[in-house]
């Protein structure tokens, strides 16, 4: 390796313990010969990676004494962190302009059902009997677990799945991503490496890419990730693989048991913790594998929500896991969050969930997606555009462009007349998916999306 190389190196390390804490505002730093034998380099490479450090503010030079970490170093941006891509292909502009856009713009490319596909009376009911909660509902904060009402549900439902748990064992959270987040504060420090699928969740990467983790993509296949990319990538020794096992996201593809059952295995062999993402469970027309079912929590932490197929508006989320860790998310939820998820929210999904009006809601749901999933692939295939697998659920189609089209240019030629999307490379660690698209067939209806979509291919932007 280069010296500069290796001086960038010892930077990174003591940005890395700066962030993390390892050294506190005001701590001496290692002696530049102590340092420089533990990393392997010469004394002289640890010097200038001081030196360049104190010229950048992170740490203090004192004369005669050493140097410090800064008393007041500023906080790192995500244009920082990692680099600026182009903004069509950019996990934070995507998000950006699915969240911000008009009400009335179509979304194909956003992550949600549309408002009309909710279960909307269940939560007006819901609703109007938290109208009625005790007053610590409403003006309290929530307990460190959240209500047990709600953990015993998801329980219940949990067992139904073949994963028994006690109430205990499940944390409730503002969100999914909020869990993610919490999972990756409480394991990762900055520089670990994390496994995720090629492609994956575009957020995935947006998290990973804020938490300074060295982000390694394993390709996905139709049955799962591929089990010897995933075993040659377990053998770096990450910290974690973050996945969906159902209905994966972007690809709508299923885990196949002997892919899973390879997947544990070489997990468990170089000590990753899986953390499996199980939103779009209740869109499966039948449960399919479920890596925490099969390790039984051993090795695999389990989040999810319930923005998906109840309501996005009201946040609510949940992790089950070994019950130390559980102790470990509780301690760090309240740190950072302070009394975990809003008793209102999580009373009003215990409220709905506990009605039988859920279960049909999820029954005509299914069918609903399964209608629009056939309807849109036909419509996509007038465009030559076609699906990577047909999904057996959920509301994503991963298709492929006509042509070698590049997504990033019908994008933004779809953007300019208020239309948005989400190209393939957004999903991609490797940007192998230039010439791909995830649409979301729910969001399809709008009569101005295959127009739109049908001139941004024929004339994409360079």
């Amino acid at each position: 390796m280069a010296e500069g190389g290796r001086t960038a190196d010892v930077m990174r390390t003591i940005r890395g313990r700066i962030a993390a804490r390892g050294l506190a505002p005001g701590e001496r730093l290692p002696s530049i010969r102590g340092l420089a034998t533990s990393m392997g380099v010469s004394p002289s490479t640890v010097a200038e990676a001081y030196e360049r450090l104190a010229a950048e503010g992170a740490v203090r030079s004192r004369p005669g004494s050493g140097f410090y970490a800064a008393s007041s170093a500023p906080p790192p941006t995500l244009a920082e962190i990692g680099p600026c891509l182009d903004r069509e292909v950019d996990p934070f502009w995507v998000s950006r302009q699915s969240l911000d856009g008009e009400p009335d713009t179509p979304k194909p490319g956003c992550g949600w059902l549309p408002a009309s596909w909710m279960p909307l009376e269940p939560l007006r009911r819901a609703a109007r009997g938290l109208a009625r909660a005790e007053g610590a509902v409403l003006a309290d904060y929530g307990t460190t677990r959240g209500p047990a009402g709600l953990r015993r549900l998801l329980a219940r439902q949990f067992a139904e799945e073949g994963l028994p748990v006690g109430p205990d064992r499940i944390l409730l959270t503002g969100s999914s991503t909020q869990a993610v987040d919490l999972v990756c504060r409480l394991l990762l420090r900055p520089g670990d490496a994390v496994l995720v699928d090629d492609p994956c969740y575009f957020n995935f990467q947006a998290l990973l890419r804020a938490h300074r983790a060295t982000v390694i993509g394993v390709p996905w296949t139709e049955a799962g990730p591929d089990p010897e990319r995933f075993a040659q990538a377990a053998s770096q020794r990450p910290r974690l693989y973050l996945t969906n096992s159902a209905l994966h996201n972007p690809t709508g593809a299923t885990l196949s048991p002997a892919i899973a059952h390879r997947i544990l295995n070489a997990a468990a062999a170089h000590d990753v913790t899986i953390v499996e993402d199980d939103i779009f469970a209740p869109l499966e027309p039948e449960p399919s594998p479920r890596l925490a079912a099969l390790d039984g929590l051993e090795r695999v932490i389990r989040i999810g929500s319930f923005s998906k197929t109840l309501s996005a508006s009201v946040r609510c989320g949940y992790v089950t896991a070994r019950p130390d860790t559980i102790e470990a998310l509780i301690d760090l939820q309240v740190a950072t969050h302070f009394g975990g998820v809003s008793p209102v929210a999580a009373e009003l999904v215990a409220g709905v969930l506990g009605n039988g009006q859920y279960r049909k809601h999820l029954d005509a749901l299914r069918r609903r997606l399964a209608r629009a999933r056939r309807e849109t692939a036909e419509r996509l295939a007038s465009l030559g555009i076609r699906p990577w697998l047909m999904p057996r659920g959920g509301f994503y189609l991963w298709c492929t462009l006509p042509d070698g089209r590049d997504a990033a240019g019908v994008a933004r030629a779809a953007l300019r007349e208020g239309v948005v999307l989400a190209p393939g490379d957004v999903f991609s660690v490797s940007r192998t998916a230039s010439d791909r698209m995830r649409f979301n067939v729910a969001q399809m209806g709008d009569g101005r999306v295959m127009p739109v979509l049908s001139r941004a291919v024929a004339r994409p932007e360079a």
